[in-house]
């Protein structure tokens, strides 16, 4: 927020208010990415103490790969304007999906991602004190937390493909799109901490969610034929998330003891 009064006072309300609608856009989309890597975590039954080892450098990774994304998006939409019609296609359709998604059971073990990789290395299943790499008997091996680290990293790209073309439908400014990610994922962290205590209070996050992303996808397309301004697009998304919200925390009223279904087992 003091970064946003800097723009504010530097560059104009503006950006200012870009920065803030990419921030509160992009959080919001996390949130989702977030209960999946809590199911990552329970899956391979990583002990609270190693999950912020592991939570840091898949921050990290993360910042590298959105970095390398959005320089990548800036150059196309710059050579090629139409290619915002097609982001604005691609986040409706994406949109309907969250909406219409059905809870299944995640079970990363399964996945390519880690077949890929015991087929390439050697993997041990020591803690080894929370370390990614070691030798053992002259042979270089990964940790289950190495496995664990990768499939979060390959989920947050999954995840990236939502969240940096919804962004570039607030704004194509290569430094408010940069800042405003690098903001909301350096919270991630934190923020998975919240969500592991009150998972609950999200239940109808998905709906809001979703119909952001329409939003924002009709947005791009018709914005050559009607202006909607950064001030009424700030408005519209923080309005769907406080009714998301009001509606979850409704929701856990009237059943207090229900868990929530991404995290049942």
């Amino acid at each position: 927020m003091l970064f946003n009064l800097f723009l504010w006072f530097e560059f104009g309300s503006k950006p200012a208010v870009q920065f803030l609608a990419g921030y509160i856009l992009e959080k919001s989309l996390s949130v989702d990415n977030l209960f999946v890597i809590l199911l990552i975590f329970l899956s391979f039954k990583i002990e609270p103490k190693y999950q912020h080892k592991i939570l840091f450098w898949g921050i990290v990774g993360a910042l590298l790969m959105r970095g390398l994304m959005i320089g990548i998006g800036a150059v196309l939409i710059t050579k090629f304007h139409w290619i915002l019609y097609l982001f604005g296609l691609f986040l409706i359709y994406g949109g309907i999906n969250i909406i219409r998604k059905k809870e299944e059971t995640y079970d990363p073990h399964d996945s390519l991602v880690v077949r890929m990789i015991r087929k390439i290395v050697h993997v041990t299943r020591d803690h080894h004190d929370g370390a990614l790499i070691v030798r053992r008997n002259g042979k270089t091996m990964v940790t289950l937390f190495f496995v664990v680290l990768v499939v979060i990293e390959v989920t947050d790209l999954a995840f990236a493909l939502d969240s940096i073309p919804a962004i570039f439908g607030i704004t194509t400014d290569p430094y408010i799109v940069f800042t405003s990610n690098i903001f909301a994922i350096l919270g991630l962290r934190s923020l998975y901490f919240v969500i592991l205590k009150a998972h609950d209070y999200f239940h109808y996050l998905n709906y809001g969610l979703g119909i952001i992303l329409m939003f924002i996808g009709v947005k791009m397309l018709v914005e050559d034929f009607i202006h909607i301004s950064i001030f009424l697009s700030l408005g519209i998304i923080i309005g769907i998330l406080a009714l998301a919200m009001i509606a979850s925390v409704t929701w856990v009223k009237h059943h207090p003891h229900h868990q929530h279904p991404k995290l049942k087992k």
